[in-house]
């Protein structure tokens, strides 16, 4: 018998047991297509996460240390003369930008609505550099930065706190609220990050002038590198430039702390390659118990065709081709699922690219890529042979009195 009728019978034994052939490639199906829709939801998830920080592979942020300084003594304020020692370019040829705030709490009040929140006193780069948008209005002017301008800019929890959940935000702006004991004018509105929306954002001049207070200190400095390949030198710079600016001698008794964010964005892809792996990995289980599945249904066809195999032995039909035969079934039956599983995978990540952002706006939508099907696919054509070996096998070293005896 040759390889063409050997396929054909090995269709005809699946599609005279349709039920069970369905039944028994399912375990496939669900594997293959679990694996591909879940690596493609994590490449989704990798892909949203990259787009949103890569703006913040480039930025170091710099802020004073809490608690005793080692080797004695307490940590010294950040001061606008660090800042303008950080800003000269002499010195600092790799760093792109220096962005001072200072920050505290305030209470905010709107007609009879007060509220507290978040004070941040900052200069006008201060937007690009914390990833922020603005929604209505418009952001504080370099002028207004630079001077004792009353002017704010709201996070969007701040602007719902004090004129309601319904309120419109144009209308918001060029409203007068009092922040402290000082009358500011709304600017601007925040576009929502989740995270820090109960705010008010104000000049650095005005924050010191009429709400914090304090004449020369700042809370925090934001830098950014001229890019992302040059963050260890503008690192190493400003370490360098501080540590004369406090008089540090060591390492260890550095009273500020400097955080890469690129370190952070490192972590945090690593960790969502790893989780992507691992549920695909898990999903992968249902493909080994598919195939397990296989390699019991083959061991029945077995039992239920010995009679059959006796006959085709009595007649010259040798080992090999009842081997193959075996074989051939076992990865037919697993080749079909794992095709179905594909086309169930492919389809459904398609289907949630598509219907996944209308609904679920903040989760990214799936990315399908080539290598999790060819490798799916595979794995299933693989356990198709490693289940229809024993089973083959065993039909092949059948002896032909013994199988035509068989009840």
């Amino acid at each position: 018998m040759d390889l063409r009728e050997t396929v054909l019978v090995a269709l005809r034994s699946l599609r005279g047991n349709r039920l069970r052939s369905l039944l028994t490639a399912l375990g496939i199906i669900i594997g293959v297509a679990a694996v591909i829709i879940l690596v493609a939801l994590g490449s989704g998830v990798q892909a949203g996460f990259d787009a949103q920080f890569s703006r913040l592979a480039n930025q170091i942020t710099i802020s004073k240390a809490t608690g005793a300084v080692p080797g004695g003594g307490t940590a010294r304020d950040l001061t606008d003369q660090d800042v303008a020692a950080l800003g000269n370019k002499t010195q600092t040829p790799d760093i792109d930008s220096v962005t001072p705030s200072t920050t505290g709490s305030a209470v905010l009040v709107a007609g009879q609505a007060q509220e507290r929140a978040s004070l941040i006193g900052t200069t006008h780069d201060y937007l690009q550099v914390s990833n922020r948008t603005i929604q209505a209005g418009e952001w504080l002017t370099p002028d207004q930065a630079r001077g004792n301008a009353k002017v704010a800019v709201l996070g969007q929890e701040a602007v719902r706190l004090l004129w309601g959940h319904a309120a419109n935000l144009p209308e918001v702006i060029g409203k007068e609220i009092r922040i402290g004991h000082a009358t500011f004018r709304v600017a601007g509105v925040l576009s929502p990050d989740k995270q820090d929306d109960n705010v008010a954002i104000v000049p650095m001049g005005a924050a010191r002038a009429y709400l914090i207070g304090t004449a020369n200190a700042v809370n925090q400095i934001i830098i950014k590198a001229t890019s992302a390949a040059t963050l260890p030198a503008a690192t190493e710079q400003l370490t360098n430039i501080l540590d004369r600016q406090h008089h540090i001698h060591t390492a260890n008794n550095r009273d500020f702390k400097v955080k890469a964010y690129q370190n952070l964005i490192d972590q945090r892809s690593q960790l969502i390659t790893f989780l992507t792996l691992f549920t695909a990995a898990v999903a992968a289980i249902s493909l080994i118990v598919g195939g397990i599945g296989v390699a019991n249904i083959m061991l029945v066809a077995v039992t239920e065709r010995t009679r059959e195999i006796g006959i085709r032995k009595a007649i010259g039909a040798p080992r090999r081709a009842i081997l193959t035969q075996f074989l051939i079934e076992a990865i037919i039956l697993t080749g079909l699922g794992g095709l179905i599983g594909v086309l169930v995978g492919v389809g459904a990540s398609t289907a949630g690219r598509m219907v996944l952002p209308r609904f679920v706006s903040a989760f990214p939508p799936p990315i399908l890529t080539p290598s999790p099907i060819v490798i799916a696919f595979g794995v299933s054509l693989l356990i198709g042979i490693v289940a229809g070996v024993y089973p083959a096998n065993r039909a092949a070293r059948l002896r032909p009195i013994e199988a035509l005896r068989f009840e």
